[in-house]
């Protein structure tokens, strides 16, 4: 029931591997689309659904866009815990969970169920089925996070987990989510509690281990027009510090991508032209004040991105992504594209990026 991805560089002993954890939605989707081989046999893709009313919509909609954009072969690690619990159509007996893993199944899409120690027995009911569906284990997510209410489970719950879900620890991924990391002081105590976790449950012989946090911010309200801004990487700092502070086997390296790791609130109105892109050790972010009709500053953005000293050296091949951004910088293309895209584009840069540093330095 292993994953079959291949292994990136090795450290202790330990291959490494690279956990994004995506929004469900349509730039994601389409950035996972188009990844390297190179790039594909480094990542374990989780994906969470966005919340929505209609929950019957959104299902199906993720399984659609599951079929056309997961790479064959790869597994989806799939998070619902955001949805509700309950059924989704009436009459039906089952939750998202059923539901999910009945609709990928029948798109080709291999799932790897994620759970939690606090759900509820149903929940866990759906994901044994699932689990055994699949025939490719489960995810356990813990949070550790400042805002968390979660502790830690106990021996007796993990056992309990092991039960329900009817695998074995060697079956089962141990995802620790840090969360929000907002500040210096929030990345040190963060990996303090992210070393606790590991050291407190790694005593069980999980698949893989990860830790995974994310420290780009909720939006890009207030950030200076017309030029770069830096966000310092956060989340990969505090990964960096969880591995000098731990004394077992490394654990993967995961992150949210260009995104917040909580779920968004719906937006409202167009974005301005931005693209939110990854460096070493930073996200380079720019965003332009709407000056030409439609989102043709995006083209300028674009130049002014390629032009900079934040374009890497492989340039447009360093990522699908990539590609798209060097087209609008020469008008290469008929439309600038939207915020959709712009996503798109930044997240299929932000997994090459990792992928690359990786497995080229050991390090995200």
């Amino acid at each position: 029931m292993r994953h079959p991805w291949a292994w990136c560089r090795v450290r202790w002993g330990k291959p490494l591997a690279y956990v994004p954890i995506l929004k469900g939605k349509a730039g994601e989707f389409s950035a996972l689309g188009h990844v390297t081989p190179a790039v594909r046999s480094c990542i374990r893709p989780v994906m969470e659904l966005v919340p929505d009313p209609d929950v019957r919509d959104v299902l199906e909609t993720f399984c659609d866009r599951a079929m056309d954009a997961v790479p064959q072969g790869t597994v989806l690690t799939v998070d619902s815990g955001a949805l509700p619990t309950t059924r989704v159509l009436k009459g039906d007996a089952g939750g998202p969970m059923a539901r999910l893993s009945e609709s990928l199944g029948l798109r080709g899409v291999a799932m790897c169920p994620v759970v939690r120690h606090t759900d509820e027995g149903d929940v866990l009911v759906e994901a044994a089925r699932a689990a055994a569906e699949h025939q490719r284990g489960a995810c356990l997510r813990v949070s550790v996070a400042l805002d968390s209410p979660q502790r830690l489970p106990d021996r007796a719950e993990i056992r309990g987990l092991f039960k329900a879900l009817r695998l074995e620890p060697e079956e089962v991924d141990l995802l620790i989510d840090a969360g929000p990391v907002d500040s210096e002081i929030e990345r040190d105590r963060l990996a303090d509690r992210a070393v606790f976790a590991l050291e407190a449950l790694t005593s069980w012989d999980w698949r893989h281990e990860c830790v995974a946090a994310g420290a780009f911010p909720v939006n890009l309200t207030g950030f200076p027009r017309g030029r770069a801004t830096p966000v310092a990487r956060r989340d990969a700092q505090l990964w960096r510090r969880v591995l000098n502070g731990h004394r077992g086997k490394s654990p993967d390296f995961g992150d949210f991508g260009v995104t917040h790791p909580r779920m968004p609130v719906k937006s409202r109105g167009t974005p301005d032209p931005n693209m939110r892109y990854t460096t070493a050790d930073a996200w380079q972010v720019f965003v332009y004040p709407r000056v030409r009709s439609g989102n043709d500053d995006f083209f300028v953005l674009s130049a002014d991105l390629v032009d900079s000293p934040h374009w890497p050296t492989t340039g447009a091949r360093t990522s699908w992504g990539d590609a798209r951004l060097k087209e609008c910088a020469n008008r290469q293309r008929p439309k600038a594209g939207g915020g959709t895209q712009w996503r798109a584009w930044a997240t299929s840069h932000h997994l090459a990026v990792v992928s690359a540093n990786l497995a080229t330095f050991g390090h995200p």
